[in-house]
């Protein structure tokens, strides 16, 4: 039996087409042909086969194609004109039976996008990034073109224990530094190593706990007040603690220096870990700069960071600063060879660095991000002051304080006006108010609270202004004064 009636898919070598079903051949070439133009196969302006190829590759006469071209050139599905083919006929557009199921249609995009974490993509330094991927390229060994090795570059892993000592006070030799794709790839490995369970502040990204709890690792919630995590709630019990001493995420401020002291001190009579996301080290505005915990005791505190809110979250390059007991086992845990943070990117990396290029990029962005700031600040205390701005010395987002019970609706009505903002509840840790509820009254963290985190470092200059202006807008009003209550009659003698 000829394969064209087994439905089996006949190629040519210009046109795959299928056959389905028994009858007349003719007939099944053009409900094959139909069927292309329809579901976007083919497309308008197309050019088909010459029917003597097409004919030769599905193995039927050459009438039978010539037949069935001329026919569905009647029926304005193909187009024949002299000298150029049988192409599909423009006005064939793709059409979609009904019953196929129909791709659901996006959400509209916000207009602004004021959600934290995103630096302005249009601000990398391309030609500085350029010049040092050329002199690293140039200066390249031979080994850096061969397969990775998962302790990273040691031209990079040097130039940062450099840069980090310099910057954040960090103790380690380049041999404690292994390089990842980023602080989310960095605690996968730490969760796979150390195990759990952690701790972690109330306040967080939900992301990173649910990267934990897919490594098996889950976390109880700590306190969070305004000096930062409560960690006189860290027990034995904990592997280690998850904090953001340089500006909590995202309430904002640092952890308070007996605080700093008191967790290291947990960590070296448990043997726990203390988990270190440098998160926004780099940009503060109005205080001195904050030194890494890391620097208090090397051998009980691991670093993490990236330069994805420096340069790039694209880069892909992030690091981890070990004590040393935990390089070997990280570097386990990664596999043989690298495969996540490209060689070529390491070594411009490092020259960046090196170079000076880097320390400029961060003395840039910081005043930008500081100018962005102000704007802020201002635009609120013009339009909105009953608003309460916090957060705001350091990083690249601030925290807008919300009268009780307004968040989920101010977030809507930021929604309408085409602004896409987060609420402060969305980063509570699920465990945070049973927590509180069994916490000791002299250890209970503040009132959870109603507000908006609020990115100001993604839009472009030019769209800044107009964010901010709708930002006011969908801020809830002032809180109406209670009313007085109304005037008791007299008591009856």
């Amino acid at each position: 039996m000829n394969s064209w009636v087994n439905s089996a898919e006949i190629l040519g070598s210009d046109l795959p087409l299928e056959l389905s079903g028994t009858g007349n051949r003719r007939a099944l070439l053009m409900d094959a042909l139909r069927e292309a133009v329809r579901s976007g196969r083919l497309a308008p302006g197309t050019r088909l086969p010459p029917y003597r190829s097409l004919a030769a590759d599905l193995g039927l006469a050459r009438n039978t194609v010539a037949d069935a071209y001329a026919e569905l050139v009647a029926e304005g599905w193909l187009a024949a004109r002299q000298g150029s083919g049988t192409r599909v006929a423009e006005r064939a557009a793709p059409v979609t039976p009904a019953h196929w199921p129909r791709t659901p249609e996006r959400a509209a995009r916000p207009v602004h996008d004021l959600v934290q974490g995103q630096p302005d993509p249009s601000v990398f330094p391309r030609t500085a990034w350029l010049a040092s991927a050329r002199r690293a390229l140039a200066a390249a060994p031979d080994d850096a073109f061969g397969p990775g090795d998962p302790h990273g570059r040691p031209e990079l892993r040097g130039a940062l224990a450099g840069y980090l000592a310099r910057v954040r006070g960090v103790r380690a030799a380049p041999d404690r530094i292994v390089l990842c794709s980023g602080t989310a790839h960095g605690l996968r490995l730490l969760a796979e190593v150390v195990g759990g369970p952690w701790a972690a502040e109330e306040y967080g990204l939900p992301f990173h706990r649910g990267l934990l709890a897919s490594h098996g690792v889950g976390t109880r919630p700590l306190g969070v007040d305004a000096d930062g995590a409560r960690v006189d709630g860290l027990t034995r019990h904990d592997r280690a603690v998850l904090l953001t001493p340089a500006h909590q995420f995202p309430t904002g401020g640092p952890l308070h220096p007996a605080r700093r002291a008191a967790v290291v001190d947990w960590a070296r009579a448990t043997g726990g870990l203390v988990v270190e996301d440098d998160y926004d080290g780099e940009f503060r505005y109005d205080r001195q700069p904050v030194g890494a915990v890391q620097g208090l005791d090397p051998e009980h505190v691991v670093l993490v960071g990236s330069v994805s809110k420096s340069l790039s979250p694209a880069l892909r390059i992030g690091w981890m600063v070990l004590p040393q007991r935990l390089v070997a086992p990280v570097v386990a845990a990664k596999g043989e060879r690298e495969p996540f943070s490209s060689a070529t990117e390491q070594l411009t990396l490092a020259d960046f660095i090196e170079s000076g290029a880097y320390d400029r990029q961060v003395r840039r962005m910081r005043q930008r991000h500081r100018r962005r700031r102000d704007q802020l600040v201002a635009a609120l205390h013009a339009r909105a002051p009953h608003v309460r701005v916090t957060g705001i010395a350091a990083g690249l987002h601030a925290v807008l304080e919300l009268p009780p019970g307004t968040e989920r609706s101010a977030v809507r009505a930021a929604a309408w006006q085409g602004l896409a903002v987060e609420g402060l509840g969305d980063y509570l840790h699920p465990g945070a108010e049973n927590a509180r509820l069994t916490a000791r009254a002299d250890a209970a963290p503040l009132p959870h609270r109603d507000g908006l985190v609020l990115g100001y470092a993604t839009p472009a200059e030019s769209a800044y202004p107009e964010a901010l202006d709708a930002l006011c807008r969908s801020l809830p009003p002032v809180s109406p004064p209670p009313a007085p209550a109304p005037p008791q009659p007299p008591a009856a003698p």
